[in-house]
């Protein structure tokens, strides 16, 4: 195939050129390219056209809570969004922490994911020995809960803290919030309001102090052993001080920050309530523009989703019923540009932190940017176009989103995983073309 016309942006430039695509990689990239006989030509109209986002931070559901999200529903729904590629975490069901699952699970996703796909090993209190035998290409990374989690999950030993941080051999990556300071932040809840907490107390309960406390702990224990650590989602301003401003390359620990913490406040409960009650909370409007300006500081260094669905029956429970987390794979690109336009962020910006900056801190092979040799996972996105979010054009299995209603400034036009048109103008193509994720 033959793209013409394309405006890419790419390696902070913008440029107008030609792409031609061979063998599901690209091929060349030229001001003007004449195709090739019996190659597919496609007319990008002087449309954007990005690398496709790699999203570090997804919960597709699969194993065990499939009624909520499997690797074929969300991953279709990603392509939709502009998602080329995906890393999914492991409190699954069972969760994944030894080795022999995680090879299950990377056979059930060959042939059913329409996006390219990596998977975490998850850290427990019982499984050193499994993580210090994880080889480089067998995971994308090690993902610890030092935080309230689910099942087997939450990592609270401070021996086997000290274990994982000197001898896993991968990157870890953490969820950090401080579990006993959530716990009693809970009891005061309950003693104020009952079982009927407002969502608008959850980043009260999920508080700034449990969050610093608990990435305090993570960036001690990294810089003491010369682990190599990314803290997942950050929410406060207040944790900022821990990281450092400046270029990726080199840093020894960063972190990353969210679609929905970039886009929403505090003061979306009170329209929204449970169907944003997600770990991390969503905390002030203060917190929020911290983060966009760390964002552009280069102190957060890269943007996900933390997607996570959840039925809408589950949401509609009361504060301590309905479960944390909401879906966003399919609109996170929009939501940025969204941003954009509101001068909050630059574009070539979002591309740097959505799909460069995942692809050199996970090392992911040939994948994150627009480069000969590449792979050709694109986006191509109508900057003068609308999205109006209705349950209609939801793709997630769960069937609602938390933007209902709203008309995003942007229109994904087509999505291009391995060379293939996977997505295009509202229909996602029938055939999975996602491919297991190598690592450099």
């Amino acid at each position: 195939m033959l793209i013409t016309n394309a405006h890419i942006i790419n390696e902070e430039h913008e440029t107008a050129a030609d792409i031609l695509i061979k063998n599901g990689r690209i091929e060349k990239i030229a001001k003007q390219i004449s195709a090739p006989a019996g190659t597919v030509v496609y007319d990008a109209k002087g449309q954007w056209l990005l690398p496709g986002l790699i999203d570090d931070q997804v919960h597709f559901r699969e194993p065990g809570l499939t009624h909520k999200g499997d690797l074929y529903t969300e991953s279709r729904a990603a392509v939709a969004g502009g998602v080329t590629t995906y890393f999914d975490m492991p409190n699954n069901k069972p969760a994944i922490t030894t080795r022999a699952l995680l090879a299950e699970k990377y056979a059930a996703a060959q042939g059913r994911s329409f996006a390219n796909y990596a998977f975490y090993f998850g850290a427990a209190n019982d499984n050193l020995e499994e993580i210090a035998a994880l080889q480089r290409d067998e995971a994308c990374a090690l993902k610890v809960f030092m935080g309230a989690s689910t099942g087997n999950m939450l990592v609270d030993d401070p021996k086997v803290l000290e274990g994982i941080f000197r001898r896993c051999p991968l990157m870890v990556v953490t969820h950090c919030e401080d579990t006993p300071t959530i716990k009693l932040n809970e009891e005061a809840a309950r003693a104020k309001y009952g079982e009927d907490v407002p969502a608008w107390e959850h980043p009260n309960i999920r508080s700034v102090e449990a969050c610093y406390k608990s990435t305090e702990l993570a960036v001690s224990l990294a810089k003491k052993h010369g682990t190599q650590l990314h803290v997942l989602h950050l929410t406060t301003a207040r944790e900022l001080a821990f990281f450092t401003a400046g270029p990726m390359a080199g840093k020894q620990i960063t972190v990353e920050a969210c679609v929905h913490h970039l886009a929403m406040d505090a003061r979306d409960y009170a329209a929204l309530g449970n169907l944003i009650k997600c770990n991390p909370a969503i905390k002030t409007p203060e917190d929020r523009k911290a983060l966009l300006r760390a964002v552009m500081q280069d102190r957060i260094d890269i943007i996900a989703t933390d997607h996570a669905p959840h039925t809408a029956e589950e949401k509609a429970q009361s504060y301590f019923k309905a479960p944390s987390g909401l879906p966003l794979v399919q609109h996170s690109l929009l939501m940025l540009i969204d941003l954009v336009k509101k001068g909050e962020l630059n574009m070539r910006t979002v591309v740097h932190k959505a799909c460069h900056a995942p692809a050199d801190r996970f090392g992911v092979k040939d994948r994150g940017y627009v480069r000969e040799g590449y792979w050709a996972d694109l986006v191509l996105v109508d900057p003068h176009g609308q999205t109006h979010v209705h349950p209609s054009n939801i793709l997630y299995k769960c069937g609602w989103s938390p933007l209902e209603g709203r008309t995003l400034p942007a229109r994904i036009v087509a999505t291009w995983v391995n060379g293939e048109l996977a997505y295009e103008n509202g229909t996602v193509h029938p055939q999975p073309r996602g491919q297991r994720v190598r690592f450099v």
